[in-house]
């Protein structure tokens, strides 16, 4: 058994990135990713685009989140894995700071990791669900 801390296996990876996102260390995440990353939020969600570079990420996406929700945290619970592909089917929670809404809303993530590091991520998600927590 690999010690998935320091294994460059895809999903080993991946979940490197989920653990440092859920506490919040920026730096650790940013370790995960390829120097060209492109993270791609699902349009329609309220981060909507896609984002290149581990800083461009982690400024537009988790300091974003950081800003507008609090405890906004994707709780990983399933992977499949497909060599370099790595589905993972989360679940996101969080409570928005401007209305106090709060939402858990399932989640898939695409994830692509070549060489020890995330060189492609894409999220599915019910935009609706987030964007209903927006509104007061």
């Amino acid at each position: 058994m690999t010690d998935f801390t320091v294994s460059t296996a895809p999903a080993d990876v991946v979940r490197r990135q989920y653990l440092a996102s859920a506490a919040g260390d920026l730096e650790a995440l940013r370790t995960t990713l390829a120097p060209d990353v492109e993270w791609t939020e699902m349009a329609g969600f309220p981060l909507a685009g896609t984002y290149r570079t581990p800083h461009g990420v982690t400024t537009n996406v988790m300091e974003q989140l950081g800003k507008e929700w609090d405890g906004w945290t994707a709780h990983d619970d399933t992977y499949v894995v497909d060599g370099e592909n790595v589905v993972v089917l989360a679940r996101y929670t969080a409570a928005n700071k401007a209305t106090g809404k709060d939402i858990d809303v399932r989640v898939a993530h695409h994830f692509v990791v070549r060489g020890g590091l995330i060189v492609r991520f894409e999220q599915f998600v019910d935009t609706a669900l987030v964007r209903d927590a927006l509104t007061a």
